[in-house]
């Protein structure tokens, strides 16, 4: 508490934020303003030196195209950090870039941080994420839960005794939390999320034509054809590797192959909202009951899941509104609201 002060004084010339450090993309909230930053988690770098080449969307189009001295990876993995450096690299840079001012008065890079972070993660991933964005330049971090912080985005009644249900199907991990007043009564995160669908999609191809194909492309055609609403069928030219001829090939995928694909990762995540459901205290049940089961994340976009979880549940089941940014906004409302904040946040350094 001694550095009190000195961040009450730092905190006229910088800007709080809110992070979504999420496994595929990073979404970036500065109070007052909004969601100003929504890039791919990709860092490319230097393999001998490690300087960093590249950050984000032009980290991306380097996956699979890069030369050999250069490494692009994602520094993250299953929701918590696989390389620390590249980590606060990228953090590092995203806060630099909202802090580039041209008023009068400069701002300085030393912004109060709230993040979210998976459920399930242990102590010492958790310190992992704390250590990156105070090595990024943050004056301050708390951490919160990204299940709590994608029910406070999504608007649901958090600090009600009543229970709220929220699924959050992210890129490394799938979130899927009972919260009443104010905390996680029951939580699961399990990771199988969108990535998994990425690695679903490869081996489909694989087994099928005979073709491999690179993640990146694997991730395209999710988003383009298999997340995509409506009756008509959709058809995407995909190319890669013929694993019989060693040659470049073109095959069409259409959108019910690509859903036949994502299928069983689809039914793993509903088989554990249904155990989690099991082991939820009847009381918590009915309240379930009559308000429903809220999707948010990625994953919630996949054409029919709502459909598919109410099957499931025998439940009523919504989707967020703007499911992809519930955690950051959630991040964003804690900002403005320091009660809330001490009430749910996991853990702070300073």
């Amino acid at each position: 508490m001694r550095f009190y002060p000195l961040n009450r004084i730092l905190g006229f010339f910088s800007h709080d934020i809110g992070i979504d450090l999420g496994t595929a993309n990073t979404l970036v909230y500065v109070k007052g303003k909004g969601i100003v930053i929504r890039e791919p988690s990709v860092v490319a770098r230097n393999k001998k030196t490690k300087e960093v080449l590249a950050i984000g969307s032009s980290a991306r189009k380097m996956l699979g195209r890069a030369p050999a001295t250069i490494e692009v990876i994602r520094p993250l993995k299953d929701g918590v950090i696989s390389d620390f450096d590249a980590t606060a690299s990228m953090l590092s840079y995203y806060i630099k870039k909202i802090h580039e001012s041209t008023g009068a008065i400069p701002k300085i890079p030393r912004p109060k941080v709230i993040i979210g972070i998976p459920s399930g993660v242990t102590e010492v991933e958790r310190r992992a994420v704390s250590d990156a964005v105070l090595d990024a330049g943050a004056r301050e971090v708390h951490l919160i839960e990204e299940p709590m912080a994608a029910a406070i985005g999504a608007g649901l009644p958090v600090e009600s005794p009543a229970g709220t249900f929220i699924v959050d199907i992210g890129g490394g991990t799938s979130e899927i939390a009972i919260i009443s007043y104010g905390g996680i009564v029951l939580g699961k995160s399990i990771r199988v999320a969108g990535d998994e669908m990425d690695e679903a999609i490869i081996s489909y191809v694989r087994l099928k034509y005979s073709l491999l194909l690179g993640q990146p492309t694997a991730e395209e055609v999710k988003i383009g054809i298999g997340m995509t609403e409506g009756g008509k069928e959709k058809v995407a030219v995909i190319r890669g590797r013929d694993l019989e001829t060693g040659l470049p090939k073109s095959i069409k995928l259409t959108s019910s192959e690509i859903k036949e694909a994502l299928s069983p990762i689809i039914q793993e995540i509903i088989g554990n909202i249904a155990d989690c459901l099991e082991e939820t205290p009847p009381e918590l049940v009915s309240d379930i009951m009559e308000k429903g089961v809220y999707l948010a994340g990625g994953g919630a976009l996949f054409p029919g899941i709502d459909k598919m979880v109410s099957d499931a549940t025998k439940m009523p089941v919504y989707i967020a509104e703007d499911p992809l940014t519930c955690v950051v906004r959630g991040c964003g409302i804690c900002l403005d609201n320091p009660g809330l904040l001490k009430k749910i946040r996991v853990s702070r350094g300073l």
